[in-house]
């Protein structure tokens, strides 16, 4: 494989990372000012983060030595449950019992939890995303509270990092992708040498 096709590779495996991140860190921006007005978004946002998990885990099933049949079964049960509790929610009344801006939190935890529980069982890369999201929602349902913007703005030497959540957030995302891509490059790499020694 030529070095502009291993490049494309890449970059193409790179893709689910930057959708999953800039569209969280565009949803935590944009839910700022009113995380209510935001709910439908929020909903549209779950199918694609489980649809990215579903396809970007198969090289660490492979590496694993995991059944990918399996790996397919475990994917599916634990978005189709989450998906299946929000549709619950929405058939039962609880959402508008709840009202928006509750509901929106209690579906953030959710989405959050799951990220967390498929990125430690199946694929580790979600792990970062999930904590990335953890973040963000804490940034959502206590806006009053700059201790974690404050933390991180010492971190990365942002001088007021209470008047610049975005900054923040966008900070964030962005060491949550680094941390993802390099997993993603050790799997690649274990990928190539599980290639090579069965040869």
């Amino acid at each position: 494989m030529s070095n502009s096709a291993k490049q494309s590779s890449f970059l193409l495996a790179l893709l689910p990372l930057v959708i999953l991140y800039a569209g969280a860190a565009v949803l935590v921006v944009l839910s700022r000012d009113g995380l209510g007005g935001m709910v439908q978004y929020w909903e549209f946002f779950v199918p694609v983060v489980a649809v990215i998990s579903l396809m970007s885990g198969w090289g660490q099933a492979y590496v694993n030595g995991n059944s990918r049949l399996m790996y397919l079964i475990k994917q599916v049960i634990i978005w189709g449950l989450l998906i299946a509790i929000l549709w619950m929610f929405q058939t039962l009344g609880i959402t508008s019992a709840l009202g928006d801006q509750k509901y929106a939190l209690v579906l953030l935890a959710l989405l959050v939890l799951t990220a967390i529980a498929v990125g430690l069982s199946l694929d580790f890369k979600l792990f970062f995303f999930g904590l990335f999201l953890a973040a963000g929602a804490y940034l959502l349902a206590v806006p009053a509270d700059t201790t974690i913007l404050t933390k991180v703005g010492e971190i990365f030497r942002i001088a007021d990092p209470q008047n610049k959540p975005q900054t923040i957030v966008v900070t964030m995302a962005l060491v949550g992708f680094v941390l993802s891509a390099f997993f993603l490059i050790s799997v690649r790499g274990a990928i190539m040498a599980k290639r090579i020694r069965a040869k």
